[in-house]
């Protein structure tokens, strides 16, 4: 089973204050989960943090009707997601 040092949860649309503070603490090791308004930065999350595994909670990507997201993110399911965070030594929720 792989740690992750730190889960970031955003719920933040791109545009939110929270959203960029939360990109820029970003570290290696770390992981960033994209839930609810959050979501919908799928498709423009190619500029960000080089090597930061990203994750999208899939029915909130359904959900505001985005078909495509980027190479670089991953959909999951609620299960998933609680993996996630059991895989966590630490969370943090934006």
């Amino acid at each position: 089973m792989t740690h992750i040092h730190v889960l970031h949860i955003l719920n933040k649309a791109p545009s939110h204050p929270r959203s960029v503070e939360c990109l820029s603490a970003l570290m290696p090791g770390d992981t960033l989960l994209l839930i609810e308004n959050a979501v919908l930065a799928v498709a423009s999350l190619n500029e960000y943090r080089a090597g930061i595994p990203v994750f999208a909670l899939a029915p909130d990507v359904i959900a505001r009707g985005l078909g495509e997201c980027s190479e670089n993110t991953t959909l999951v399911d609620f299960a998933a997601m609680v993996d996630l965070t059991a895989q966590a030594q630490q969370i943090i929720s934006w």
